[in-house]
């Protein structure tokens, strides 16, 4: 699709819950989907474990309601995916150039905010209580069972102490309270930033998106975030075992090899105060 790539404004501010843009095209897809795409959004689209914001889009003398179900980024481009209003079709009229107001769903971005968070204080908690040895694989931070992945071994007699030692970490650090910050930097500030080094997927001549909570080394990170993990709440953990397919048996001595993972806590859907903006812009997404 020759178009220029989508401005994502919600890195310039990611609590921001209604804006303005430009309508670029309007499209159905081959297997009978509407999308519409426009110069600029402060819809997150899916990626980075985190799912996409949704809301609607309308114009200013109320003719049209999109409903944003879903929103998917492709090579630089962000397809915001749903349907028109039960009284309109796809066929209404509507101008390239054309001014639209954007409105994201409060709940669900404070949601999938808190969640991703917890997945990244859960990162810093792990360093915290020893267990920094674990390498970390990937993250799921939708609200039908979030977690982050761990590979390496914790032995059998330290599995229930380290549990309970990570929880409290992340309540303690919840409960005093970490200020997040989000801001796209050149690489080698950005390298500084995270510790004094990148991953390997990020290229030197990229200038990338860095999350910080307090002063603990950032990382690479394209989506949303609280603005203080005392929005969190709370985090329940809990320890996983997983063995390879050519593990015959489970070795006692080797029970807590696997997968660490972190849950947020029962009160998820409770509304978040509206935070400060960040200063961030543009580019890349990195694990989470």
């Amino acid at each position: 699709m020759d178009s220029a790539p989508t401005k994502i404004a919600y890195f310039d501010d990611m609590w921001l819950l209604q804006s303005t843009a430009k309508l670029v095209s309007q499209i159905q897809t081959e297997d009978g989907r509407q999308a519409l795409i426009l110069d600029s959004t402060i819809f997150y689209p899916q990626g980075g474990g985190q799912p996409s914001d949704t809301g609607f889009i309308s114009d200013g003398g109320g003719n049209f309601k999109f409903f944003v179900e879903d929103v998917r980024m492709k090579d630089g481009i962000v397809f915001h995916y749903g349907k028109f209003d039960a009284s309109e079709t796809f066929t209404t009229n509507l101008q390239k150039g054309q001014e639209f107001n954007l409105y994201v769903d409060e709940l669900k971005l404070n949601l999938h905010s808190r969640l991703h968070s917890a997945g990244h204080l859960l990162d810093i908690c792990m360093q915290n209580v020893g267990l920094a040895h674990l390498g970390p694989g990937k993250g799921y931070h939708f609200s039908d069972g979030p977690f982050v992945e761990y590979k390496g071994t914790i032995p059998q007699n330290e599995v229930q102490s380290k549990q309970e030692e990570l929880e409290r970490e992340a309540n303690a650090l919840i409960s005093e309270g970490v200020k997040v910050s989000a801001a796209v930097l050149p690489y080698e500030q950005a390298s500084e930033m995270c510790g004094g080094s990148l991953p390997s997927y990020i290229s030197k001549d990229s200038i990338p998106r860095i999350v910080k909570f307090g002063n603990y080394p950032g990382c690479p990170c394209g989506g949303t975030h609280v603005g203080d993990v005392a929005e969190i709440r709370s985090i329940k953990q809990c320890f996983k075992s997983q063995f390879s397919q050519d593990s015959h048996a489970m070795d006692p001595e080797k029970l807590g090899e696997g997968i660490a993972s972190g849950f947020p806590g029962p009160d998820l859907t409770r509304p978040n105060p509206k935070s400060p903006g960040l200063n961030s812009q543009i580019q890349p997404m990195g694990r989470v």
